[in-house]
Formats: C-alpha cells, structure tokens, sequence
C-alpha cells in the first residue's frame, strides 16, 4: 500500500481508477478498507469512472500511530488530506467524509474551499458537527476499559466494540478522540460555500440531524438514510445512488 509523509507523521493510501478524483476519508475507529473498500464504495465509484483516493487518518489503519492527542487537532488531521491532494499533484477534487472525516471536510470546506470542488457529509448532522453530541468522554473510557464486559455506556459499547473488531491501536484512538473535538460554529458551517451533500441515516442517534445541518449550510442537500443507523448507513444502497447522483451534477 503507497503511503507519504504530511511533515514527520506517514500516512498509508489507496489511488485508483481514472477520471475525475474523489478522496474519501473514514470515519473515527475506521479504516480506509473497512470506510471505503470493504463495502464497495471503491470499485463502484472506479464503475462510475472516478479516480478513487482513499486515506488512512493519523492514528488509524496502516498510518502512523500518534499518542499526543495535540497531533489530533481537526487542522493537522485535515492538513493530511491536503497533503495527500499535494503530493499527488491533484489541485482539486470532490470530497466525501463519514463521521470524523465529514468534520475534516466540513473544515476544508470553511478554510481550504478552493480545493474542493464539492462535499459529501455522511454519517455527520449537526450533532456531530455542531453540538457535540457526537463521540465523547464516555467513549474514551470504553477504549480505555480493560475488555468489552467493562462497559455500560450504549455509544461506548458501540465503539469499543467497533475498534476491537478493527483490531485498532485503541490508545491511538483515545488521543484522537480527545483530540479532536473542536466543533464547528454555526456561522462558520454557514461559510461553506462549495456544493454540499449531508447524508444520514434516520436512525442514527450519533450524527445529530442532518436536515438541521442542511438549514444551516447554504443550498446543501440533504439525502436520509432509511432505517439505518451509524454503523450500518455506510454501505446501504441509498447512500450510494444519491451521492452518484450527486457527483453526476457537479460541473
């Protein structure tokens, strides 16, 4: 697997296909294969005639692993993919992030704006972007807890038993959570000004709402996911057709 280094810290990719270029970065706890590959996000998107680009965050997957949660600031995890745009030599590209990495597009979209050409929030409302109702301290304490029979908290249990079934660094992940927490005002999400698609299942109770998100973002889409919540909107054939519809009409 091709990987580079953003200043000291590596980072592991994928590039694939041809055509026009889409980055997508995964989600906390995730990977680029478990995010992208394993639910056929990749070869349907290379179907479609995309150039595929795929990360692996800092702390995360084939990446390196950090243990200062300052390394986890939202800017530096963001610089990542800038850097990866810059050492492929890619001036611009459609963008797609699930979960954390549909914070760390959200902030391209805000501070980086010429290098996306559009972006997709999955698996992010305004909860997650916003409020803050997204992973916290208790799931921090689920990572730290010495096995899955050690926690109570629903969310915290979701994740921890996520990240045992990844077989991820968990001290890497408690940094990056701890890290990473700095939200977003509503009147910095509402600078966003590339075209933006919000895609969250309507059952998830981690994302926050995606249409109070939309109401925020100017002329952003917003595509709901039946029936599914955070963990199993990632794959579902809904999301998929939307966001190729999506990318079909940007110029």
């Amino acid at each position: 697997m091709p990987n580079f280094r953003n200043g000291a810290v590596e980072i592991a990719y994928l590039d694939e296909g041809e055509g026009e270029p889409i980055v997508l970065v995964h989600g906390f706890a995730s990977s680029k294969n478990v995010n992208w590959v394993y639910p056929t996000w990749v070869s349907e998107l290379r179907k479609n005639g995309r150039r595929v680009i795929a990360l692996d965050n800092r702390g995360h997957g084939e990446s390196e692993k950090l243990y200062d949660p300052a390394q986890y600031a939202i800017p530096s995890m963001a610089s990542d993919i800038l850097a990866l745009l810059d050492h492929l030599g890619i001036p611009q590209a459609d963008v797609m992030g699930y979960s954390l990495g549909g914070r760390l597009t959200a902030w391209l979209g805000v501070n980086e704006p010429q290098r996306l050409r559009s972006a997709i929030l999955g698996g992010i409302g305004v909860g997650g972007l916003i409020e803050g109702t997204g992973p916290g301290e208790n799931v921090a304490r689920a990572l730290e807890a010495p096995s899955l029979d050690h926690v109570s908290d629903p969310v915290g249990r979701t994740f921890r038993a996520f990240a045992d079934q990844t077989r991820s660094d968990r001290r890497a992940l408690t940094a990056c959570l701890r890290g990473s927490r700095g939200l977003m005002t509503k009147e910095e999400a509402a600078q966003i000004s590339v075209p933006v698609l919000i895609a969250v299942g309507t059952a998830d109770e981690i994302a926050g709402s995606a249409s109070a998100l939309g109401d925020i973002i100017p002329g952003s889409e917003v595509l709901d996911i039946p029936n599914r919540d955070h963990m199993r909107a990632v794959g579902d054939k809904v999301y998929k057709t939307g966001v190729l519809d999506f990318l079909s009409r940007q110029a």
